[in-house]
């Protein structure tokens, strides 16, 4: 009896050994911790392999959205879409993150990357400037509420090239309004220059005597009332200049 149960064991010992081979094909693999996930992909950041770190952040956010590494992994996901260039989709990260952690002390880092993220998607000055303005925006609030925090300096070169951009755009569509002959607009909008933008100097004595050009033009068309009312707008802000 011992000797056939010593037969049988022996029979089945090839089959028992085999059952690690069956886990490891057909078996799914087990899941990386939230520990591997986060290595990984700073692994792939310092190698410059911006989309595969970015899938290990995506994959550690979905499976562990609970772990001390998430938050990490949050600020590094929008970091991988802005080395990889991919501006609206780190912006998006970077905000995910100012929502879930507005009291983390990497808000001043993820605002001014969010400002980036809005000022890197400027393309031309003929084309409307909504990410330029919203990065000024968020530009001002970060040096308003952390006015001495290490982008300090670095916010407030960014603040000036957002409004130089804005002024230029809008001294374009001054322009076009004055080569169409619509010198009423054109008026207008170098007023408009004049008056928010003084501080981007450059632009300033060329905006000037567009604006007196338009002007004079301008008035050719008003009535008695309008040219008195426009005359007192337009002494009042040469007296300003």
């Amino acid at each position: 009896m011992h000797k056939r149960f010593a037969s049988l064991l022996l029979l089945l010992l090839p089959l028992l050994s085999s059952c690690g081979l069956i886990d490891y094909y057909f078996l799914p693999p087990p899941d990386d911790t939230a520990q591997e996930l986060f290595e990984t992909g700073m692994d792939h950041m310092r190698d410059k392999h911006y989309s595969s770190a970015a899938e290990n952040f995506l994959k550690l956010k979905d499976r562990y959205p609970f772990s001390p590494l998430t938050p990490k992994a949050e600020i590094a996901l929008g970091d991988a879409y802005f080395l990889d260039g991919k501006f609206p989709e780190a912006l998006d990260a970077y905000k995910e993150f100012e929502n879930l952690h507005p009291s983390s002390e990497q808000i001043p880092y993820v605002l001014f990357q969010m400002g980036l993220s809005n000022l890197n998607q400027f393309r031309t000055i003929d084309l409307r400037q909504d990410n330029v303005k919203e990065a000024l925006e968020i530009f001002y609030r970060l040096e308003e509420a952390y006015p001495n925090s290490e982008f300090s300096e670095s916010v407030k070169q960014n603040i000036a090239r957002c409004r130089k951009i804005l002024a230029e755009h809008e001294i374009f569509v001054a322009d076009f309004y004055w080569r169409t002959s619509q010198f009423g607009a054109a008026w207008h909008r170098y007023m408009y220059v004049l008056e928010n933008f003084a501080d981007v100097v450059e632009f300033k004595e060329y905006v000037k005597k567009r604006a007196e050009y338009s002007y004079f033009e301008y008035q050719k068309v008003l009535s008695e009332e309008e040219r008195e009312r426009i005359q007192w707008t337009w002494k009042r802000l040469l007296k300003w200049l």
